[in-house]
């Protein structure tokens, strides 16, 4: 979601859900080239920037195109689940072109809500990373563009580090060892603060050992949490939150929000954090000790596979000014426009050649832009996911695991059953 929101929503594994519709609006079969064109896009605690950028994009696209406005609405994220049904469900209420979550595509594909796109003829979307665009596509069809992406990697202090002698960890196997070596020398300190309920920081555990959530075949899916691979991603995950690296008391109940807090705070000597949390890490007592580095592989030399967190673009499928709508998501999710938006928001582009110049201009990207490059993975698309995250189903099994009340085996395997009921319903 958009970089504030993604601390308050990707951050902690929670997606809202939407109640799927059961059937979304029919196409219009009109394509009007004047008239106002309505856009959605989602509020921001300091809108100012954005709305700055958005402006300008409206100018540019009103200048080029005699007789259209464009009325752009800020919406709230936590209630665009009711916003976007309503919204489904009556052509008269609906804009155009509307920001949502990656995670929330399929859930309004399967509502019937946005148009699939033809980026063929739009030049710049080969430029687009593969597996970010991935993110926009259900059953191989394209339902939006990328605007911007967050991933996370591995902060760490260097001053604690260095006061340490330690090297930074370059396996996975490492940072548990890393880390409980740091509590054994310094215990008022957590040796990296993991999370029960920070689903993102787990999953690159999980595909980094070669497992998955859940598979696909023949468009259904099948969890795969409990397989050999997955248990062992998970077995390693939970290491981490054990008394002697990040006791259970403190850490079990932590998402992605208190798990990089406790870094802010000076209690952690790592996390795993996302390129958005930089500014508020800036704006505490870590400011200036510490670095990041992409989160290590299985091997070293490898990278772990991240979740692509990020929002898309899309046409609403029963707008009567598609291929207005369609020009407009290309302009405002157009490099010139990304780069804007990297200025003015710190918001991570999609385009590869975007992001290797915002990368060459401030070094603190590099971990992030190499994560993104060495491939990044996504959660099942499909609308029984956000019933699954709606419950925690993946939080839920990892806290019972940390506090000792299932072991690996049973945790998994319940939480497959789970997975299946919703993937089956």
């Amino acid at each position: 979601m958009r970089l504030k929101t993604i601390v308050a929503v990707l951050g902690v594994g929670a997606v809202v859900a939407c109640a799927p519709v059961q059937s979304g609006p029919a196409s219009s079969g009109t394509d009007e080239q004047t008239g106002q064109l309505r856009v959605w896009l989602f509020d921001e605690v300091n809108r100012g920037p954005k709305e700055a950028v958005v402006k300008e994009a409206v100018s540019e696209f009103q200048a080029a195109h005699s007789g259209v406005t464009v009325d752009v609405q800020y919406i709230q994220v936590a209630s665009r689940a009711e916003r976007f049904k309503a919204a489904f469900s009556d052509q008269k209420s609906a804009p155009d072109v509307a920001e949502f979550g990656n995670t929330d595509l399929a859930g309004f594909v399967s509502a019937g809500g946005f148009s699939e796109l033809d980026l063929n003829g739009w030049e710049e979307s080969k430029d687009l990373v593969p597996t970010i665009l991935d993110t926009a596509k259900v059953d191989g069809k394209t339902y939006g563009v990328p605007w911007f992406v967050g991933v996370r990697a591995l902060y760490y202090r260097t001053d604690v580090f260095d006061e340490l002698g330690i090297d930074v960890p370059e396996t996975l196997d490492e940072i548990a060892t890393t880390a409980r070596e740091i509590r054994q020398k310094k215990p008022e300190m957590i040796g990296i603060s993991a999370g029960g309920k920070y689903l993102f920081a787990a999953l690159p555990y999980i595909w980094a050992q070669g497992g998955d959530i859940a598979k696909a075949d023949g468009g259904k899916f099948t969890a795969t949490i409990d397989s050999a691979e997955a248990k062992a991603g998970v077995a390693k995950y939970t290491e981490l939150i054990k008394d002697d690296i990040c006791p259970p008391a403190t850490c079990a109940g932590n998402g992605g929000d208190a798990s990089v807090e406790a870094f802010r705070a000076g209690k952690a000597a790592m996390t795993i954090g996302g390129d958005f949390n930089r500014k508020s890490v800036d704006a505490s007592s870590a400011a200036g000790k510490y670095g990041v580095v992409p989160l290590p592989g299985k091997d070293k030399g490898s990278i772990a596979p991240a979740f692509a967190g990020g929002n898309l673009l899309g046409v609403m499928k029963g707008t009567q000014r598609k291929t207005l709508a369609t020009e407009f998501t290309q302009l405002l999710a157009s490099k010139k426009y990304q780069q804007k938006m990297y200025t003015a928001m710190g918001n991570l582009p999609t385009f590869a050649d975007v992001q290797q110049q915002v990368s060459d201009s401030d070094k603190f990207l590099e971990p992030f832009t190499k994560t993104l490059q060495s491939g990044t993975r996504f959660v099942p698309v499909t609308p029984a996911w956000a019933k699954i995250d709606a419950q925690a189903v993946v939080p839920t099994m990892i806290q019972e695991i940390v506090t000792g009340a299932k072991d690996v085996d049973t945790a998994t395997a319940d939480a497959a059953k789970t997975m299946n009921a919703a993937f089956t319903s």
